[in-house]
């Protein structure tokens, strides 16, 4: 079956697409037509299929793939708003994960409103696709920096343009559970851990900026802070008001399932 004629990359479709991840065939080999490999006009170059795999994705994914990190991406973990993330395998049968920003559904005015204060990235260039690009070297390097802290993340593996590979959290190729769905089966300890490693974080100098039940994982009764890309230098004019705003957003969640919590006290162990 000849995967790269352009009418038959024109026609596939979502289902079609996860079926061929499954079946752990190359996305250069799914997706990309021989138009799309040679030189074209930008908005052909760039037209997104379903808000992520336009002919610049595949082709990002491909390096990636040819460079060793992974031989294919194998199913979706999540799909968010901006990105969606997906499981992919190894040569040696583990997985990771791949993050894909989506190029043309960004928003990237928020984007840059976040990386304009902060003092790693004063010379960006504008340009959607730069400011896309400098956000996901800036999770890496988050990332990179949180976990140096000992504080309780994916390991950032690598980055490409605007995807980045992340060590995958969780058991026989299953991610562990938001703790929105996997309950801590014992709040008051599951908090105070979440407490302390954001504590080591402050203490790093970063403030996550975006921190609540929706990205903190349980695997085996242990936070891991996800989804980086927000977080913040403490340099930053707002710093303090989004770390006011990570204790509330947690905070809330606890009190939900009948924990009390008292957020002044929380501050002030974070910030000692």
């Amino acid at each position: 079956m000849n995967f790269v004629e352009d009418n038959f990359s024109k026609k596939l479709n979502f289902k079609l697409i996860l079926y061929l991840f499954h079946l752990k065939i190359p996305l250069n080999i799914t997706l990309l037509s021989s138009r799309l490999m040679k030189k074209s006009k930008p908005k052909e170059e760039f037209k997104t299929m379903h808000n992520v795999f336009d002919g610049f994705t595949n082709r990002t994914v491909y390096k990636l793939i040819t460079q060793g990190h992974f031989e294919g991406l194998e199913s979706p973990i999540s799909i968010g708003k901006e990105s969606n993330v997906f499981s992919a395998l190894k040569k040696d049968g583990s997985r990771v994960m791949v993050k894909i920003y989506r190029l043309e559904t960004c928003d990237f005015n928020r984007m840059f409103d976040y990386i304009k204060d902060d003092p790693r990235f004063v010379k960006l260039k504008k340009g959607k696709r730069n400011i896309i690009f400098v956000w996901v070297q800036r999770e890496y390097r988050n990332l990179l920096k949180a976990r140096q802290a000992n504080v309780n993340v994916p390991t950032p593996l690598t980055f490409s343009k605007h995807i980045l590979v992340l060590e995958f959290i969780g058991d026989n190729g299953i991610i562990a559970p938001k703790i929105k769905d996997g309950i801590p089966k014992k709040p008051k300890e599951f908090f105070g851990k979440i407490v302390e490693n954001m504590r080591r974080l402050h203490k790093a100098r970063l403030v996550h900026a975006d921190l609540s039940a929706f990205n903190i994982l349980n695997y085996n009764e242990n936070p891991v802070f996800i989804d980086f890309s927000q977080c913040t230098t403490l340099e930053s004019s707002r710093a303090n008001d989004y770390l006011e705003r990570d204790i509330r957003n947690v905070s809330n969640f606890f009190r939900k399932i009948g924990l009390k919590v008292d957020e002044k006290n929380v501050k002030k162990r974070i910030i000692k």
